[in-house]
This record gives C-alpha cells, structure tokens and sequence, in this order.
C-alpha cells in the first residue's frame, strides 16, 4: 500500500549543499529540473511541479561527530496524491545513504 504525500511538507536532510545539488539530478528520475535561485528547485512533474526550497542548518553535533543537515520544504501544485506518492517513493530511495 502507497503511503499518502502531502502536497506540503518540511524535512531535515542530513547532508551538505553540495550534496544535495549532486543528488537532485538522480532523484527527480528524468524530471525536468530547473534551478531558478540559490536555494530553489522546481521539477516538472505533468501537469504541474514540485517546488523546492531550502536552507543550510548549523551542523548536528553529537559528542564529536557533526552532520551536515539542511532544512528543506516541498510544494507540489497540481500533483495528484498517487503521483506525489510515485514520485517521492524513488526520490526517497534515491536519497537514502546507509543506515538500518
């Protein structure tokens, strides 16, 4: 059973900006992917897109370990819930960096 997307959310990715703009290429999966501004994404997903918007967070620290982390929000317009649901299905996987 699909999990149900908001049409908007936020989420803290743990990784730097650098990492995030080498990703987001992979993780829109053949989208069309434009980035109009620092800090803005927008992905053409027919008949509408995803907007992205983010922000560098001070890094997490735990003892002496510290994680890059970013505060991310995502808008769909015009995205029906099956298809926002496909769409972050790969994304997420694509994201997914070790861990249980």
């Amino acid at each position: 059973m699909a999990r149900t997307v908001p049409a908007a959310f936020e989420r803290e990715q743990g990784c730097t900006e650098v990492e995030w703009l080498r990703w987001l290429p992979g993780a829109v999966r053949g989208h069309a992917l434009a980035l109009p501004a620092p800090g803005q994404a927008t992905v053409a997903i027919a008949p509408g897109c995803l907007h992205l918007a983010w922000t560098v967070r001070p890094p997490r620290q735990i003892a002496l370990m510290r994680m890059p982390r970013m505060e991310v929000s995502y808008r769909f317009e015009d995205v029906d819930a099956p298809a926002r649901s496909e769409f972050m299905r790969y994304f997420d996987l694509y994201l997914h960096r070790g861990g249980g």
